[in-house]
């Protein structure tokens, strides 16, 4: 069973607990700027939305990369990047249309969620249940994904 990360903004509280959990799974550090999450705030609305790669069918990432550096876990369906292939070009962080793949300088590579191995730090960590792992039927991921290739279509054209 495919499963995904599904995000409930009605639940978000903005307490970062998401950002420190996925940074410190990934970089060992409790650093919001090394997570692959980011909880972005509607200031004027007071409320909070968490956002993350939402690992695309069309995978524009991966189509872009040159040296094929991010490639699909058949097991979670997440596109990752291969550390050891990846040459920081950076031509995948302008094909992701989410702005969800970003660059770290510290290592001069690519960073993108890849769901943690099928166990999401960032999911574990929420304390309000925002952010759950589930199947992803429940998700409506199939909707979000043909949501995102229309928006996209339209952004080419």
């Amino acid at each position: 069973m495919l499963r995904s990360l599904h995000i409930d903004p009605q639940k978000c509280t903005g307490c970062l607990q998401c950002e420190m959990a996925c940074s410190y799974e990934n970089e060992k550090v409790f650093n919001p700027a090394k997570s692959r999450i980011k909880v972005f705030n509607f200031h004027d609305e007071g409320r909070f939305v968490p956002y993350t790669c939402t690992q695309c069918a069309e995978a524009w990432c991966l189509h872009a990369c040159p040296v094929e550096a991010i490639t699909k876990n058949k097991l979670t369906g997440a596109m990752e990047v291969a550390d050891s292939v990846c040459v920081g070009c950076k031509v995948c962080t302008i094909a992701c249309p989410f702005g969800t793949v970003n660059y770290n300088e510290t290592t001069g590579k690519v960073i993108k969620c890849d769901l943690c191995g099928g166990d999401p730090a960032c999911a574990k960590a929420c304390p309000t249940a925002a952010i759950t792992y589930v199947d992803a039927n429940f998700t409506g991921l199939e909707r979000m994904r043909a949501w995102a290739a229309k928006t996209s279509a339209g952004a080419r054209a």
